[in-house]
């Protein structure tokens, strides 16, 4: 898989099909390799590039919590866009703190994006304080217990009723446990843009939620479909319609060229 140097840390990333370039931005802990969403469809019409952030899969990163920050992720994302698609418009999709990532990038430089995909809008706002703490406490049981503790606590949580039909995973963290509690740190210490930037996203956009997950809650994904002019909104209530979202997704960006 390419390596790109950009901020001082290695990124890894990977590539299939041809055409327009979309960007694949995951959510925190995860990595390109452990998505369980199917983004294959994408390939059909896109050159599309799916990356390890910064601490995450197979990319460099050290234990400073101020490196996670949604803002800084989105640093990340843009200066390795300057390295792969030199000077094109791109077209964006993220889940989670994906998606706040690209958020912030499009606010930075929305010259740079042409459509974007806004999956799982992660607890912001109101709900983000609550959410916050729950990382906090995880990064302080990954350092009193370890990460195989918390792998088996987790394991035993009860999950969102809209995944009860599909598969539990069974694998950790994509996150190497010596950095885990300062990537869960950073985005403690992380929130979207004050609602009055993000109402200046001018970046053709489409808000996906899945229902009945707190941890991305619909509110969350309805607040940023209203701040957004002129995005557009879909909400998943069954597993089926989530495993969907690749062709959702394909044709809206196809209509943002």
């Amino acid at each position: 898989m390419p390596v790109t140097q950009v901020r001082g840390v290695d990124i890894s990333w990977s590539e299939q099909g041809a055409g327009p370039t979309l960007v694949v931005a995951h959510g925190l802990t995860g990595s390109r390799a452990s998505s369980t969403l199917d983004w294959s469809v994408l390939t059909e019409n896109f050159r599309v590039v799916q990356y390890d952030a910064r601490g995450h899969g197979e990319s460099g990163g050290a234990p400073v919590e101020n490196d996670y920050r949604w803002n800084e992720l989105a640093e990340d994302l843009l200066a390795l866009l300057d390295v792969i698609a030199p000077r094109e418009r791109v077209h964006g999709i993220g889940i989670s703190m994906g998606t706040a990532t690209l958020i912030y990038a499009a606010l930075a430089q929305p010259e740079r994006f042409a459509g974007l995909v806004l999956g799982a809008v992660p607890t912001a706002y109101e709900t983000r304080a609550a959410q916050a703490a729950n990382y906090r406490a995880a990064a302080d049981f990954v350092e009193s217990q370890g990460l195989a503790a918390l792998i088996e606590v987790s394991m035993n949580q009860a999950r969102a009723p809209i995944f009860e039909d599909t598969p539990r995973p069974t694998t950790g963290p994509s996150v190497r446990e010596e950095i885990l509690p300062q990537v869960l740190r950073g985005a403690a210490l992380s929130d979207l843009p004050p609602r009055s930037a993000v109402a200046e996203l001018a970046v053709p956009s489409l808000v996906l939620a899945w229902d009945t997950d707190p941890g991305h809650p619909v509110s969350s994904a309805q607040e940023v479909h209203r701040l957004v002019r002129g995005a557009e909104m879909k909400v998943a209530t069954t597993s089926h319609e989530i495993s969907l979202w690749g062709r959702v997704a394909s044709n809206f960006l196809l209509g943002c060229r």
